[in-house]
């Protein structure tokens, strides 16, 4: 098969079926599989949770994109890391995390794994001289990478902090949710594990949920007890929510172009703007990120984010004002969202050093017009400014 992006996308795992000659493998919606005498599987196949054809194609699908020797699919992204926490940890070991990131991440390894032993270091990954002390914690096991970050759109180096990471005896984790593998490769930069929100640009159209973590050529054996985690806790995804992210995989180099092409208008009609006072995206080349985005992206994606010059009230005024940019968690979509992090996705951090600031406004930019986008924004922040 070709090594292009677009299509490894709509060919990897995706094998036409051999009974009818159907096109578009069938989705097996079955909780279990006839056996031909005790132990006698059919393809390997016994039971929905230790394995589906359907959740196999995705799989096979998410490998061959990342560049991984395997893939496994979850019910969300949050349950992806927690596979990968409950695989690599253990009472008393020390996870590095980026002080600007998902505040369900630090959620998950701060309250949940923290009640169970696991200690946890945020630190400002372009800080290399921070990082190093960060890893100096004997017990440091982890790395987790998220880049772009989110709300606040850093850009870490993947391959530079991966080898502090090994340095240190650490497993490199990279979140490349916001690129998607579109946009960037971090097992080709150094990374043992990639996770992802399915749900967000790889199913692409804000009707699934679903997680993904994707193993490394050499972690094999992590990969191996990360699949444990996987049959043996059983957050899987189903086998229709495995269908429809693969379905929008297909289309996800395309989409990523335009996303990225949209962002960017929007941004840059939002720069000198009075009502703004700084906008967070990485193709601008006033980004502090923006070198090494161009290095280690292919583009810079559909996130970005705005600190409203007025205030926490006129933030507000401004989320709560857009006509086609919706209003809502999640992001990814082909369809524009808004959110007020402070208030929403990371209002779990709220009194911690990932608290967000409370004049910020996340877009997720969509496919739509980009002229009626740029008009939306502004409409918007005029009436916050008002």
């Amino acid at each position: 098969m070709s090594d292009g992006f677009a299509t490894r996308a709509i060919h990897a795992g995706q094998e036409f079926d051999p009974t009818t000659g159907a096109v578009v493998p069938p989705v097996y919606l079955t909780s279990t599989f006839v056996q031909d005498g005790v132990g006698g599987l059919r393809g390997g196949y016994e039971y929905g949770r230790s394995g589906n054809p359907t959740r196999n194609v995705l799989q096979d699908q998410l490998a061959a994109l990342e560049g991984g020797i395997r893939a496994l699919s979850f019910a969300s992204g949050l349950a992806a890391e927690d596979a990968v926490l409950r695989a690599a940890l253990r009472p008393g070991d020390h996870v590095v995390l980026g002080n600007d990131a998902y505040g369900g991440t630090h959620r998950l390894i701060s309250r949940i794994f923290g009640a169970w032993g696991v200690e946890l270091t945020t630190v400002d990954f372009t800080d290399a001289d921070a990082v190093r002390a960060a890893l100096s914690h004997a017990n440091t096991r982890l790395v987790w990478v998220e880049t772009p970050s989110n709300p606040l759109m850093k850009i870490s180096d993947i391959a530079a902090l991966a080898e502090l990471a090994h340095e240190a005896g650490a497993i490199a984790v990279v979140d490349n949710t916001f690129a998607s593998p579109a946009l960037q490769r971090p097992i080709s930069l150094g990374a043992d594990l990639v996770v992802h929100s399915t749900t967000k640009y790889l199913g692409g159209h804000s009707d699934v949920i679903g997680g993904a973590v994707v193993i490394a050529p050499g972690q094999e054996e992590l990969g191996e007890k990360i699949a444990f985690q996987q049959f043996a806790v059983g957050a899987v995804s189903g086998p229709l929510d495995a269908f429809l992210t693969t379905r929008g995989i297909k289309t996800l180099e395309l989409r990523m172009r335009q996303h990225s092409a949209n962002a960017q208008a929007v941004a840059e009609a939002l720069v000198g703007n009075p009502a703004i006072e700084r906008v967070y995206y990485p193709g601008l080349p006033t980004h502090p990120g923006h070198e090494l985005a161009t290095r280690q992206m292919s583009g810079f994606g559909g996130m970005l984010s705005v600190a409203v010059a007025g205030g926490a009230a006129s933030a507000r005024v401004f989320a709560e004002s857009t006509r086609i940019f919706q209003l809502a968690e999640s992001l990814g979509g082909v369809e524009s969202l808004i959110g007020y992090p402070s208030e929403m996705t990371h209002a779990s951090v709220k009194g911690t050093p990932l608290a967000v600031p409370e004049n910020i406004v996340r877009l997720s930019v969509g496919v739509e017009s980009v002229d009626d986008l740029v008009a939306d924004v502004l409409q918007a922040l005029a009436r916050a400014s008002a």
